[in-house]
């Protein structure tokens, strides 16, 4: 898919040296579930999420102490941009802004009067420091709430332009818009409606989603529906898991979406059944480590592994590279031609062996 055809046209916002909107790639973001204090614990996780392919970090920022610690943090120079998550002080944000980092995440609703919401502003257009609006189904205001009963997808979205608005009456435009809910088609409602009517760049995400299994699935559909209409320019997949999975799951979103030039590999395999003679459940398992391993993973490539001869070889032929199961063996065919029959357990080394030449 190209996604910049279908895309929807936002204006660029950036976060430290990453682009969001605009014809930027689909930044993958997270957040540390350290304990923001603990400068050690939290550095080790942001380098692991850099290393797992996180491209933007948010941590929580509770209080002075942890905003000192945001500082340290970026003199360390671990290589991503970092995200200050405030609620509720905000002087916090205003000290966070001035420690220079690379965005500040409020809900200006819990942050307190207009008063406080002007001087976050003010430090930020001073600092140059973007604000990422967060309106979140579990804490829309009261005067919404009441006014729709309950967090609907209009509710949502009437919170994300009031908030909007407070920032542009300081004539702040340097804005990220989220919109979670931990209902998916109310995120995918709340958002379409958001993005119907702004061009400010969209993170997109489903809010306590699950672990990992359960959350990885919501997460597709929800991220995955609004990617296909065009809509979205940054998205964390948020698990109850370690933070890096959310990565690779995030990823796997894209990969699936065959979003251009960031999609990585497109591993397809058939779902096995009693046609099957290779033992294709381990083969598959096995390659995806053995590709992991030799570092082949982030490779923007279609890799069909298919099971027998009835669907087997059209997959394998539309692939750039595949392999159609037999009793024992299996033909690997590589962009379209038939390069030759190998044993099973030739398969794996095999594929690697091509892949790494392409």
């Amino acid at each position: 898919m190209k996604y910049n055809e279908i895309r929807r046209s936002a204006r660029c916002v950036r976060v430290g040296n990453v682009a969001i909107g605009g014809n930027a790639p689909i930044a993958v973001q997270s957040m540390t579930n350290t304990d923001t204090h603990d400068f050690a614990a939290t550095l080790a996780q942001v380098k692991a999420l850099k290393a797992a392919g996180c491209d933007i970090v948010r941590l929580t920022v509770p209080d002075m102490e942890a905003a000192e610690v945001m500082y340290r943090l970026k003199t360390a120079d671990v290589g991503l941009p970092l995200v200050a998550d405030i609620h509720y002080d905000y002087r916090v944000a205003v000290r966070c802004a001035e420690l220079g980092v690379d965005k500040i995440r409020i809900n200006p609703g819990n942050i307190g009067g207009e008063d406080r919401v002007r001087a976050v502003v003010e430090a930020c257009k001073a600092h140059r420091v973007p604000i990422r609006i967060g309106v979140n189904g579990g804490s829309l205001e009261k005067h919404i709430l009441e006014k729709h009963g309950a967090p609907t997808a209009k509710a949502l979205a009437e919170s994300a332009f009031y908030h909007i608005g407070l920032l542009e009456k300081y004539d702040f435009t340097d804005t990220v818009v989220s919109i979670k809910a931990s209902d998916v088609p109310t995120m995918i409602a709340a958002n379409r409606l958001v993005a119907a009517r702004c061009d400010y760049p969209i993170h997109l995400g489903v809010t306590e989603a699950g672990g990992k299994r359960r959350g990885s699935i919501k997460s597709a559909i929800g991220v995955g529906a609004l990617l296909t209409d065009g809509i979205g320019d940054t998205v964390r997949v948020s698990l109850t898991a370690d933070p890096t999975e959310e990565i690779g799951a995030a990823r796997d979103i894209l990969a699936a979406l065959g979003i251009e030039g960031q999609s990585g590999m497109n591993i397809v395999s058939c779902p096995t059944c009693g046609r099957t003679k290779i033992d294709l459940i381990d083969l598959v398992a096995r390659f995806e480590r053995a590709a992991g391993e030799a570092g082949l993973l982030d490779r923007p490539i279609r890799v069909a592994l298919m099971g027998c001869p009835v669907n087997g070889p059209g997959e394998a032929r539309e692939a750039d590279i595949g392999i159609c199961g037999g009793v024992g063996e299996a033909l690997l065919i590589k962009k379209g031609e038939t390069i030759e029959k190998i044993s099973e357990n030739e398969v794996i080394a095999r594929l690697i062996e091509e892949i790494k030449k392409m």
